[in-house]
C-alpha cells in the first residue's frame, strides 16, 4: 500500500474527518433554513450549529478509544484534548464572539455619528459555541466513529 492509501485506510483519522465534514455541511444547511440563505463560509466557517471541533475531537477520541482501548495512553491524550477544545469552543471562543457582538454595536453607533466603517472593520461574532452546539457536535463524532470503526470496511 501506498502513502495515500495508508491515510485513507486510517480509521481514526477518517473518523475525525468525517465528524469535521458531516458537522460543516449540517451547519450550512441548517444556515441556510433559518436564514434562506446559501453562505458558503458556513462550509468551513466557526460557531454555529453543530460544533464542528467538538464532532472532530470526539470523533478522534471514539476511534482512538475502539482501537487502542480506555486503557490506552493514545486514548488518555485523544481525551483530555478533546475536553481541552470543547471547553474552548464552550468558553473563551464563545466569549470572544460576545465581546465581537458588542464591539460590532459600539462600531454602528460612530458609524451613526459620522465615522464610516467598512464590512471589514466588522469582528467576527460566530466563534464560539453554546453547550447544546457542542453537545450535538459531540455526539455526531461519537457515532460517526463508532460506524466507521465497527461497520464500514475502508
Amino acid at each position: 500500500m501506498n502513502q495515500f492509501e495508508l491515510l485513507i485506510h486510517n480509521e481514526i483519522l477518517m473518523s475525525a474527518v468525517a465528524g469535521w465534514t458531516v458537522a460543516q455541511v449540517l451547519k450550512t444547511i441548517l444556515h441556510l433554513i433559518v436564514t434562506k440563505k446559501f453562505v458558503a463560509e458556513r462550509l468551513v466557517g466557526t460557531g454555529g450549529m453543530p460544533s464542528s471541533h467538538s464532532a472532530t475531537v470526539c470523533g478522534l477520541a471514539t476511534g482512538v478509544c475502539i482501537n487502542y482501548g480506555t486503557g490506552s495512553v493514545e486514548f488518555a491524550i485523544a481525551v483530555i484534548f478533546a475536553i481541552v477544545v470543547m471547553y474552548d469552543a464552550l468558553g473563551v471562543r464563545r466569549e470572544a464572539g460576545r465581546q465581537a457582538r458588542v464591539l460590532n454595536e459600539m462600531m454602528e453607533w460612530f458609524d451613526s455619528m459620522g465615522k464610516e466603517m467598512t464590512a471589514e472593520d466588522r469582528l467576527k461574532e460566530f466563534v464560539g459555541h453554546t453547550p447544546l452546539q457542542v453537545l450535538v457536535g459531540m455526539f455526531i463524532g461519537i457515532g460517526l466513529a463508532i460506524l466507521i470503526c465497527n461497520y464500514i470496511i475502508i
